[in-house]
């Protein structure tokens, strides 16, 4: 009899703890003033680059650079070969000795003859030839001239230098290739400028048109976007705040977004094209919205939801759409309304229409 009694009131005991309601801590959900704060992720690209290309044919004499390294403006990066230039140079360079000294000659004839002319010791005839050979010759210095100044020039271009600084990229072109207009090596690299950098970001027309209280599109958005940041892929955030730079002509119709392209400083190089970031930036002014403490949020295969405690102290499962972080706080965009009641402790133990004994902090 005493055994059974002490069994009987063993399962009793647990039939009451087993009944018993979960204690949980819980949190109201409240509407919050702040920054309309969006989030992208996109590569990052050049200010702009210079595509490097000949201007002449010639073969390649040497290189002076490294692959992917920093060159700065100025900077010899590839010399032609030029003894065909230079030979040119020297063949100007006589010519135009020459004819400055026929030059010479066809002016003292002239000067000669204008007062024999006078006293009429040699014909009008005579005289006027003598003056077409000055001319001729005044004119053929000045040909000569350009041929020279044309030859200067041929012979300069066996020298490129970098058009801008920045990070060069590799050739295909070794010493000893063909290179110039109209082979295979027309285009020798690009060199990428990236003292500053840029990123474009897509919003989509309705949060667009939302943020700036707009009916249409304009391409004037320099006070659309403040606090501009990014983060590296590590997670780090980068020490320069970005910048408004431009806004895309074109309208991504199919996707209903429009492309605002912002800059981020890059003195270091610390930033590479190519590489991914995550930018983060407030898009218009602040704006009301509902959160919910991070905690309460369960995030499972990009189903995200909350556990909402009804006024009968049940628990209610609810998925959410979320927006952005907050702080401590969750943006939600839909799934709770203004003053219900999420739990924040005890998630996982809990069940559609569990018994809880809510506690607030």
């Amino acid at each position: 009899m005493l055994l059974t009694a002490t069994i009987s009131f063993t399962c009793k005991q647990r039939a009451k703890i087993e009944t018993a309601p979960l204690a949980i801590d819980v949190a109201r959900v409240t509407e919050q003033k702040l920054p309309n704060a969006m989030q992208f992720i996109a590569p990052i690209a050049a200010n702009y680059s210079a595509t490097i290309q000949p201007r002449i044919a010639g073969f390649l004499a040497s290189s002076s650079f490294e692959n992917g390294m920093p060159v700065k403006r100025g900077q010899l990066i590839f010399t032609i070969d030029d003894a065909p230039q230079r030979a040119n140079r020297l063949a100007a360079e006589a010519a135009l000795s020459s004819a400055k000294a026929k030059a010479a000659e066809a002016k003292r004839n002239y000067e000669r003859a204008i007062p024999l002319a006078r006293i009429n010791a040699i014909s009008q005839t005579q005289l006027d030839q003598y003056t077409a050979e000055n001319l001729a010759a005044i004119a053929s210095v000045k040909s000569a001239e350009q041929s020279l100044r044309n030859a200067r020039l041929e012979e300069g271009y066996t020298r490129i230098y970098a058009p801008i600084s920045g990070i060069i990229s590799s050739s295909a072109a070794t010493a000893g290739d063909y290179i110039g207009p109209g082979t295979q090596f027309s285009t020798l690299t690009t060199i990428q400028s990236i003292d500053t950098v840029a990123v474009d970001l897509a919003i989509p027309m309705r949060d667009y048109l939302a943020a700036s209280g707009r009916t249409a599109f304009s391409y004037n958005n320099a006070s659309l976007l403040s606090d501009i940041r990014l983060r590296v892929a590590d997670g780090s955030e980068y020490p320069e705040k970005g910048f408004y730079k431009f806004t895309r002509q074109n309208i991504a119709s199919e996707m209903g977004t429009i492309v605002i392209v912002v800059g981020f400083r890059n003195p270091d190089y610390a930033l590479k094209t190519g590489q991914f970031a995550r930018i983060t930036a407030s898009l218009g002014g602040d704006r009301k919205r509902i959160v919910v403490p991070q905690q309460a949020v369960r995030q499972i295969q990009n189903i995200s939801s909350v556990w909402v405690i009804r006024p009968d102290s049940t628990a209610e499962y609810r998925e959410v759409k979320l927006g952005n972080t907050a702080g401590e706080w969750w943006i939600v965009e839909s799934g709770v309304e203004k003053g219900e009641v999420v739990a924040t402790t005890g998630l996982q133990k809990l069940r559609n229409g569990m018994k809880v004994l809510p506690t607030t902090k």
